[in-house]
């Protein structure tokens, strides 16, 4: 394995541990720009205070929370991740109050690195599979699911239903 390899996954370790430890400022440490980026959502945390931020909302709503790291690999520029998330929503978490649900849901991360710096962590994931562990969104394919699809959305299914039999 080449010295920046090694380099590069020593960090993302460090990083990872420091995160499932809840040891933000070290967790920080392993960037040379700390930056998250959040696919499912949207998202950007951009430097150190917005990184904080985001992972004391991550600790306050999952006060649990832990990132299993199961398949690591190695690209140009960035050392790929994929794991699981989980936790317990014991708290607020994005206005959503406590449930004391679990949740449990695959994630890749992306750590983007210049040479040996990492400047950024690029989560992706189905934010419909915790919402639905969190008891907030329910499958589009479940009773359940095709019956708030309607409810909540009469234009866009009543048009798909006339698209489907009139092709």
């Amino acid at each position: 394995m080449s010295s920046l390899r090694t380099l590069r996954e020593a960090t993302v370790l460090e990083h990872m541990e420091a995160e499932n430890a809840h040891d933000f400022p070290r967790c920080i440490a392993a960037f040379s720009h700390p930056r998250y980026e959040i696919v499912a959502t949207g998202e950007v945390w951009d430097g150190t205070s917005g990184v904080n931020t985001l992972l004391n909302e991550n600790k306050k709503g999952f006060p649990n929370f832990h990132f299993q790291p199961e398949v690591m690999h190695h690209a140009d520029d960035s050392v790929i991740v994929e794991g699981r998330f989980t936790g317990t929503h014991d708290g607020n978490w994005r206005g959503l109050p406590a449930t004391g649900r679990k949740v449990d849901f695959p994630l890749i991360i992306v750590f983007q690195f210049e040479e040996e710096r990492m400047v950024c962590e690029r989560t992706y994931f189905d934010i419909g599979t915790p919402l639905r562990q969190l008891g907030v969104a329910r499958d589009p394919n479940s009773r359940g699911g095709k019956i708030a699809t309607a409810l909540n959305h009469p234009l866009v299914v009543g048009k798909a239903l006339i698209r489907s039999m009139v092709h």
